[in-house]
């Protein structure tokens, strides 16, 4: 996937991440709940079906809003540069890694660094260096991508 660089600017990033911040905070207040989306899903697809309505809530939010912003602004068309099969084993790979960090880029990221928590600090660390080395190995040991 490209960034389209011509469109981009700051201001609406620091917007989306004001928006994102927000949410996790309201949820963190309301509801005592950490922004996870592997624990939220996890959660739904849980045998334990008490108290997940505000999870179904929160994945239907996250569903709804990239199509109410396809009908107020124009449709974003992104590149997919890679197979089916590498997006599918790449899934699976961010998965086992999000059930062995207990915990996701979502969590540990947003929620666990704003809580100023050791473990997402080192989980974060970690999901970080290991983005680094795999792009690095990807672009110019096999030379993918570029």
């Amino acid at each position: 996937m490209n960034i389209d660089w011509v469109h981009f600017t700051p201001l609406s990033a620091a917007i989306g991440g004001l928006m994102i911040g927000a949410a996790a905070a309201i949820l963190l207040l309301f509801n005592g709940r950490i922004a996870g989306i592997s624990g939220i899903l996890g959660g739904v697809l849980s045998t334990k079906q008490q108290g997940n309505g505000w999870r179904w809530a929160f994945l239907f939010g996250m569903l709804i809003a990239p199509t109410l912003f396809y009908f107020f602004d124009k449709p974003l068309s992104p590149v997919i540069e890679t197979s089916p099969w590498m997006l599918i084993i790449a899934g699976v790979l961010v998965g086992a890694g999000t059930r062995l960090g207990n915990g996701c880029t979502s969590g540990h990221g947003i929620c666990g660094l704003a809580r100023l928590s050791r473990r997402s600090m080192v989980a974060v660390f970690v999901f970080m260096v290991t983005a680094f080395i795999t792009v690095y190995i990807q672009r110019h040991v096999i030379g993918i991508g570029g």
